[in-house]
């Protein structure tokens, strides 16, 4: 089902967001689309750090119902997970499209059916799993989409390594922001995911998302429209610092925002390497930050049961009520 309140948010024109990638195929010329800055010519048809040249590489396109619930409503979310990533983390649950290359070549008006196909089968949203580093192509896609009928909220899924001129270009385009704040030690994320300038890099892409997108907003279906959900992913051993993350977000941002402390982590990928990574999070960790998130009164999280890092398939609760921002 399409929501009602996308309209009033969409107010950038196809034509508009053609004239936008066209400033983002200047980014991939020499390429600045991530905080990285690789330089590369993407447009002339080389690879940057990401393992992605100049096109759309796309892993998957699928209904996708373990996204948090405002996300996952009716016919789940619409995801589209692209091929690459601008970060190398050595656990990613997605390696195979992040890293190992999995995936298959579109055009920007094979994509743009693809996002109608996702409509048609009442997903509630259309849902890009790592897009910047594809950014330019992606937004020709969704122009014809949206030309074509497309209504659906545009949802920016991220790492959350994200730069400030790549998120101006955005405005007025993605409806709902869902980055991850993964650490808050720059030293654990040079470590884990190759990113040794994580934290400055993704506190303050968050600060920007919230400030052009605000809380998030859900319509009388309780569906998202509108707003960010900042993710945090509890690894063993303490390795992502949640607490100081929530520390930090307290100081800088309402105590209204969306959070999802998520309990999902599994030992994948290249994780068996590193002993301190090599086990699931344990109930008394995660228990211990939950405690922590409603002690320090934030008022919207999303909390997970313990067996989705073992079954593979979040589980999303709440133990207090929502009280969702409608301004």
């Amino acid at each position: 089902m399409v929501s009602p309140f996308r309209n009033p948010f969409d107010v950038i024109s196809p034509a508009a967001i053609r004239e936008r990638a066209d400033e983002a195929w200047k980014l991939a010329s020499t390429c600045r689309l991530c905080p990285r800055g690789c330089g590369t010519d993407r447009r002339s048809g080389y690879f940057g750090y990401c393992s992605t040249g100049p096109g759309l590489h796309v892993g998957s396109v699928t209904p996708h119902f373990g996204e948090e619930p405002p996300l996952s409503i009716d016919g789940g979310a619409g995801a589209i997970f692209l091929t690459g990533c601008s970060m190398s983390c050595v656990y990613c649950q997605n390696h195979q499209i992040s890293q190992g290359g999995l995936g298959e070549n579109y055009t920007p008006v094979l994509l743009a059916r693809e996002m109608l196909r996702l409509q048609s089968m009442e997903c509630s949203n259309i849902d890009v799993v790592s897009p910047s580093h594809q950014l330019p192509a992606l937004l020709e896609a969704l122009a014809f989409a949206r030309e074509n009928g497309l209504e659906l909220p545009l949802v920016y899924n991220t790492n959350g390594y994200e730069t400030l001129e790549v998120l101006d270009l955005l405005e007025g385009i993605v409806d709902v922001y869902l980055p991850d704040l993964r650490y808050a030690s720059n030293e654990k994320a040079s470590i884990y995911s190759d990113a040794p300038d994580y934290v400055e890099v993704a506190r303050n892409a968050i600060l920007e998302m919230h400030r052009k997108v605000g809380n998030l907003v859900v319509d009388l279906q309780g569906r998202a429209v509108r707003g960010v959900i900042i993710r945090l992913l509890v690894l063993p051993s303490g390795i992502a610092a949640v607490e100081e993350s929530l520390q930090w977000i307290k100081g800088n941002l309402p105590s209204t925002v969306t959070l999802s402390l998520m309990s999902q982590y599994s030992p994948l990928h290249r994780a068996q390497k590193f002993p301190e990574l090599n086990r699931p999070v344990n109930e008394s960790e995660y228990e211990s930050l939950v405690e922590k998130v409603w002690d320090m009164g934030f008022e919207n999280v999303f909390i997970q049961e313990m067996s989705s890092s073992r079954c593979g398939i979040p589980d999303f609760t709440s133990p207090k009520p929502f009280v969702w921002d409608q301004d």
